[in-house]
């Protein structure tokens, strides 16, 4: 199995100034995220980043990194440019690892590059896990997909789908019994060829009601398959409580 795990690492952030570059256990964010990816099975690791501090992060320790524009308006964009740079054949595998994931699961990065493999057909693979809690449910900030038979994804949706019409009927929110409600979880792979492509689609109206980047694909017919694993994976990084949180377990160990 040969993939490419690409890292994009953007210095904006509002609620974390400076996120990528924050120390978790003695290493940058960013740094700490791509070692972590390293441990799969990827022929190479790279950051992409538009920040000449973390390319300095980055070859402090050793980690592959390309300056991309400052002017993407998705991290999808950003991995386009460098399918470019690196001039990689249409069927080449990127995984795209989120530079605020230092706890991300090598295997689940294996899983979604395996799937895309598996299947000549589809453009993008992604994951998701069983909901088993009826505030996931209910969060709009807790994406869902539901799929088919073939493991491919119909749609994704900050709404509770599948809708549970009987049970839920009289207004309370709960999690039917035997609902094969999906949380999306935001790991990618793709083929370079769709990268090149990606570009140039018009964002949809589903992306556009949803703010949701993936429904794009799906609306401009790129079939996306989805690997279900049976737990959440550790949370990224997003407010100050997440890191202090994965301080802590570093600081543990």
């Amino acid at each position: 199995m040969s993939f490419t795990v690409v890292v994009p690492a953007r210095a904006a952030s509002t609620r974390l100034p400076g996120k990528p570059l924050l120390d978790i256990g003695g290493l940058p964010m960013v740094v700490r995220t791509a070692r972590q990816a390293a441990q799969s099975s990827a022929d190479r690791v790279i950051i992409a980043t538009d920040h000449p501090d973390i390319l300095q992060a980055a070859a402090a320790h050793g980690i592959e990194a390309l300056a991309t524009r400052p002017d993407h308006p998705t991290g999808t964009d950003r991995l386009s440019e460098v399918v470019q740079q690196l001039g990689l054949d249409d069927a080449a595998v990127i995984v795209n690892v989120q530079g605020d994931e230092p706890l991300i699961e090598p295997a689940l990065i294996d899983a979604v590059a395996a799937l895309l493999l598996q299947h000549p057909e589809a453009a993008i693979t992604t994951c998701a896990a069983p909901i088993r809690d009826a505030d996931i449910l209910f969060d709009p900030n807790a994406v869902k997909v539901v799929c088919d038979s073939r493991q491919r994804a119909m749609y994704f949706s900050r709404a509770p789908i599948p809708w549970a019409r009987d049970a839920l009927k009289d207004g309370q929110q709960r999690l039917a019994p035997g609902l094969p409600a999906l949380h999306h979880i935001g790991l990618y792979a793709y083929r370079a060829g769709f990268l090149r492509t990606f570009p140039e689609l018009p964002p949809g109206q589903l992306e556009h009601i949803e703010s949701l980047e993936q429904l794009r694909a799906l609306e401009q017919g790129f079939p996306i398959f989805v690997h279900q694993t049976q737990e959440l994976p550790a949370r990224g990084i997003d407010t100050p409580e997440d890191l202090a949180r994965v301080r802590a377990l570093f600081s543990n160990t």
